[in-house]
Parts: structure tokens; sequence; C-alpha cells
């Protein structure tokens, strides 16, 4: 029998607690319910914290908050809570039994809104793959067709979203691992911009920052309603993103006007195949844009063609981090992190990064910072938006992202023939959402991805209502579903 609570949003389930229609624990048994039917086809958690949830929604100090009672995933990476597993999907955490003793600033905003948090997702490891296939706990399995893959660096949460687990959970986002994720399982994924949500008190910045917080969720007004309770600076904040000028929650609904928006399906000037059904959603979003009455016309930062030399400064930034992740779980272990320890993808990548100089590094980061002001001069240029496939191909097979001895960066260079359209705003620090809008002839879910100006996540949530209201989604169900 359906759970008809698998299909209902965030905003909705807090509704129900709200009028006393149901209490916390219905809320949370149920959800438990579904992971324990769903998770041994979809490996999406990881990690249970089924009785310190039915604990917190029986305590008479749950917060009542804008989302009190709702129950709520957590991604094994970067967002940790306090007395629970953390392993960032690496067995050298996991094989030590790893447990954070403090939430993060994100983490107590999210309990301070009410959410109850009933586990943890799984994740590739370190995040740096977009596909979430850890050796430490295997792969997630897409809920459309259980062969294919999730997307990564959040696919277990969008896994779980999908299939009705929970109606959101926490992701991140220092390539694409929000909006991947999105695509693949058809959900809306909401990268925002630099700055808005705070990584303390651990980090100030990750990935020199390249990422962000967020979620994956169902609809867009759980991802705008969300943004609100845990977007904002806190103390020792390097920078943070200028304050919106209403909650975001009333951009959902509210009128975009009549926008300028360029359109491109050419991916690297060409030099990374588009497939089409991803440009096929392109396309027909944009007839769907024209139909409301924007303007839509074939428009990009022609800077966005040298993906290539890009990816080779991303990589800098990225290798130095993960070199500097190696040592930091060594020194929080005990012991130096060994080769053994970790999957060869990233050790390679870790040892690539110790050979980088800083004078390199230095480098990477300036060419970036170039390059981000040739990219956002075309907004100024009178656009509004940027529509391009989310990613380069409808969701892969399981296991194409393999390194192996003989070719330790095969996974990587598979990497960029996927991702090709969604690293480039992580540079340039500006928000983008990857929208479910088209499902191709195999029945499998196709994102598209726009992009605004830096701070506009206004706009997006905007233009995201407007698609969802003439094109709804909310009625798809995977295969695998509550």
């Amino acid at each position: 029998m359906a759970d008809e609570l698998a299909t209902v949003d965030a905003m909705a389930q807090a509704e129900l607690v709200r009028r006393g229609d149901v209490k916390p624990i219905e809320l949370i048994d149920r959800a438990i319910a579904r992971i324990e039917k769903l998770n041994p086809q979809l490996n999406a958690v990881v990690t249970p914290l089924f009785d310190k949830a039915r604990a917190q929604a029986n305590s008479p100090t749950l917060p009542d908050g804008p989302f009190r009672g709702v129950p709520f995933l957590l991604k094994d990476l970067g967002c940790h809570s306090a007395g629970d597993p953390y392993h960032e999907g690496c067995r050298f955490a996991k094989n030590a039994g790893w447990v954070e003793k403090t939430d993060t600033y994100m983490a107590a905003k999210l309990r301070a809104a009410g959410f109850i948090f009933l586990g943890k997702t799984n994740t590739p490891e370190f995040g740096t793959l977009p596909t979430t296939e850890p050796a430490a706990y295997g792969p997630s399995r897409n809920p459309w067709a259980t062969t294919r893959s999730t997307g990564g660096s959040s696919g277990g949460s969008a896994a779980a979203v999908a299939a009705g687990m929970v109606p959101a959970a926490h992701a991140n986002d220092g390539g694409g691992s929000i909006r991947i994720p999105a695509s693949e399982c058809g959900l809306v994924g909401l990268k925002p911009s630099r700055g808005r949500l705070s990584w303390g008190p651990d980090y100030g910045e990750l990935w020199a920052g390249l990422a962000v917080e967020h979620v994956v969720s169902r609809s867009v007004r759980d991802s705008a309603a969300i943004l609100d309770v845990v977007a904002g600076a806190m103390p020792g904040d390097p920078y943070f993103a200028p304050p919106p000028s209403r909650p975001f929650l009333q951009e959902v609904g509210a009128n975009p006007g009549k926008l300028r928006i360029g359109i491109t399906t050419t991916a690297a000037g060409g030099a990374v195949k588009v497939h089409p059904d991803c440009a096929t959603a392109v396309t027909e979003t944009a007839r769907l844009l024209e139909s409301l009455g924007h303007r839509v016309e074939e428009s990009y930062p022609k800077t966005l063609d040298n993906n290539h030399e890009r990816f080779g400064h991303v990589w800098t930034l990225v290798a130095s981090s993960v070199a500097a992740v190696l040592e930091g779980w060594g020194k929080r272990v005990g012991r130096p992190v060994k080769p053994d320890d970790v999957e060869l993808h990233n050790w390679t990548i870790g040892e690539i990064g110790r050979s980088k100089t800083a004078a390199q590094y230095v480098e990477a980061v300036t060419w970036l910072q170039g390059d981000t002001r040739r990219i956002v001069a075309w907004w100024n240029e009178g656009f509004d938006l940027l529509l391009t496939p989310t990613l380069a191909e409808p969701p892969p097979p399981l296991g194409q992202f393999v390194s192996t001895p003989s070719d330790p960066l095969a996974a990587a260079r598979r990497t960029e023939t996927i991702i090709p359209f969604t690293p480039a705003f992580n540079q340039t620090g500006q928000p983008a959402i990857s929208l479910p809008l088209h499902w191709n002839k195999e029945g499998l879910p196709i994102g598209v991805h726009l992009v605004a100006a830096y701070g506009r996540e206004d706009l997006l949530l905007r233009i995201a209502s407007q698609l969802e209201q003439v094109r709804p989604w909310a009625n798809r169900r995977p295969s695998v579903h509550a």
C-alpha cells in the first residue's frame, strides 16, 4: 500500500503538523518505514539514525520552527551533526568509526527550523565524482532505473527524495553536485550564490570557494523555504552574499517579468558531445519560455568554450584540496592515510595536489578569477538568464567512473564528458538551478539548467516557479517509489 506522505512536500508536511492533523512522531515513523522498505533496492541511506530521530520527535523541546517534525536526511559530506557518524564516503573514516562532536552551522539551523535527521546519505568518497559509487558503501541506485547512476556527489540524497523516503535532503555542490543528481533523479536542485550559506564553524570556504551547501527537493517552494532558514552570514565567515530584499519563499509565484534569456546546447565549443535528449530538453524549454512571453536567443559567454583549460585550473584547486583532506583525516584519526585506505582515484588526485606548488595554486586562482570576469560580463550585456543542459547525457549506467592502476585518472576524464556545463558557475559563484522538465523515451529524467547573475536567486526562483506551474512534475513517479 502506498504511503500518501511520500508525495507530500516538506512545507505541506509541516502544515499537517501545525494543524494537528499528524504528530511529528507519525511523520518520522512513516518516513522510517519508507526507508526500510526502499533502501535495500537503492542504497541511499548509509547511516540510519532512527532511534535518535524518534526520541527527538517525541521530545517536548522539539523546536517550533517552520518545519517542525518534518523528516530530513543529511548527506554524509559537509554538514555534520553532533554525536553522529561522519565518513565522507571514505572507508578510512568508516573503519575508524569516526563520530563528529558538533553540529555545523547549517545542521544547527536545520534543527532550529524543526527538521528531524533520520540518517546520513551515500556520497562518493570526498565528493570528487559525479556518481555515487563509493567503495566504502557501494553504489546508490537511481529509482527511475536501478542500473543507472544517481549522479553525485549528492546522489544518495537525490535517490532518497526521488523515491519518496523524505521530502527534501541536504546536498552540496562543488562542480555540480546538487544539480547533477537533481537532473538524474528528476528533482529541483538549486545551487545558491557563493557565500549565501556558511561553511562554519569548521571552514570559511571549501575547494577555494567552489563549493556551496543547500538541498535537493521535489518542489520549488521547498527549495526556497529551506534556503530562508539556512541562509545568512555567520561570525567569522570570510565573505557573504548580499542579503535578499525579502524572503526567498515570497519569490515563488511572483511574476518574473519578461526576461531576456540566452541559450546554448553546445559544450566546450563542440569538443564535448551533447546527447540529443539533453539538447531536446533545452530546446523544448526554450519554446515553453517563449510561449510565456520571454525573449530567448542563441547566445552565451564565449569564454565557456575554453573548458579544457578551465578544468585544468579547477583540478589544481580540487587536487590541492583533496591532498589537504587526506592530511586532515590522518590527523583526526591519528595515523597517516595510506594508498590502500582510500580509492585509487582520490589517492592519485591527492598526489597531484601534493605536487603542486604554492605559486601554481595562486596561478590557478588568478586565472579562474580573470575568467570569471570574462564570463559574467555576458550578463552585463542585458541578459537575465542563461539556459543550458544540466548534463551532456542522460543518467549513465553504473560502473562507468572507474580508475585502474594502469589508468588512475580514467574516472576524472570521464567526468569531463558528462559535466561540461555546471562547474563554470561554481567558479563564478553564480546561482544556478536544475529543473526536471523533460523525460526521454526510456523514462529517464533530463534536467535543464538556468543560471542567473550573482546574488539573483530571487530571479531563478521566480522563473522556476513559473515553469513548475505550466509544466508540473509533482505527479511523476519513478519505478521505485513509496
